[in-house]
């Protein structure tokens, strides 16, 4: 990438220690970490991007983890920069992709708004929340999107409707190329004065039941088919079960702690090791919900 493009911007970092970033507080480091102001500087950054540069776009860094060898290229972080939101009207609610998921509940309860009260106990950002469908508690998000906003890495953006997407658990088909910037959520029912005290039980719902303020990705594993991961990984002993620095969480079992001197290679072997023990023990593979990416030590070694 070009060189002047980083020396005219004091928020792109050169050799950014991902752990910084990351829910798991692990991970290698990033070649560039680029922060925009707003979607306009997003825009303009996009345009000197070279082609060949790899692009890796980043929440609050939560159901992430970031391998030892790094990311080659940049990593475009939407929080704090895109956070805007605003009410179209008395029902579309809009929102930037780096806008926290519990501050967009908070939003749709000011206005007694029902449905998204199941956002507040998710440890993300709306653009996380729209790239795999996040969802708690019975909601999913693209249960309220009307439309989304994307962009490309030439910086162009496109308006497009629900329907142009393949939507299921954990899943959406995003166009290739294409990111989440923004998107409107339609809130239609009234939450007759409850919208606030769904959020609290919520919120109270999450501290009895995940282990917070530890070093957690959010869940690890997919829930599968009329099942729940937690449940299998704990039938099959493993609730609590420790190696290294990494810990199957007693307090939810789809849930890896880090005590804070796991590796991300660690963490990723111990994800293996639950889901052997898992297949082994019902038949069942257990498909990982925490996103996987960057490069080990090894290959690092090898693209140096």
């Amino acid at each position: 990438m070009s060189g002047s493009l980083y020396t005219n911007r004091e928020h792109i970092l050169r050799s950014e220690p991902m752990a910084r970033h990351s829910s798991w507080r692990c991970g290698g480091f990033a070649e560039h970490y680029f922060t925009p102001l707003n979607q306009t500087e997003l825009i303009e950054f996009l345009h000197h991007v070279p082609a060949h540069e790899p692009l890796h776009w980043l929440g609050l860094g939560s159901n992430t983890l970031i391998r030892d060898g790094g990311l080659r290229g940049t990593v475009v972080a939407t929080s704090p920069g895109l956070s805007r939101c605003h009410w179209l009207d008395a029902e579309c609610l809009y929102a930037e992709s780096g806008l926290t998921c519990g501050r967009l509940a908070r939003e749709a309860a000011s206005k007694d708004r029902t449905g998204l009260e199941f956002l507040a106990g998710i440890p993300g950002t709306f653009g996380g929340a729209l790239s795999m469908n996040a969802g708690a508690l019975g909601g999913e998000t693209w249960d309220f999107v009307e439309w989304v906003e994307t962009i490309d890495r030439q910086g162009r953006t496109r308006r497009r409707k629900r329907s142009e997407f393949d939507v299921g658990y954990r899943h959406v088909s995003c166009p290739a190329g294409e990111w989440f910037v923004a998107g409107v959520l339609r809130l239609s029912d009234p939450a007759n004065g409850q919208a606030v005290m769904n959020i609290k039980r919520v919120l109270a719902q999450r501290v009895k039941t995940q282990p917070t303020g530890k070093a957690t990705c959010g869940s690890v594993f997919k829930n599968p088919p009329g099942d729940f991961a937690g449940r299998l990984i704990e039938q099959c002993g493993l609730k609590g079960y420790r190696f290294g620095g990494c810990l199957v969480s007693t307090v939810h079992a789809n849930f890896i702690v880090n005590d804070g001197s796991a590796s991300a290679t660690q963490l990723e072997r111990f994800i293996a090791q639950v889901q052997t023990t898992v297949e082994a023990a019902t038949g069942i593979i257990l498909e990982p919900e925490v996103k996987i990416i960057g490069y080990d030590y090894w290959q690092r070694e090898e693209r140096l």
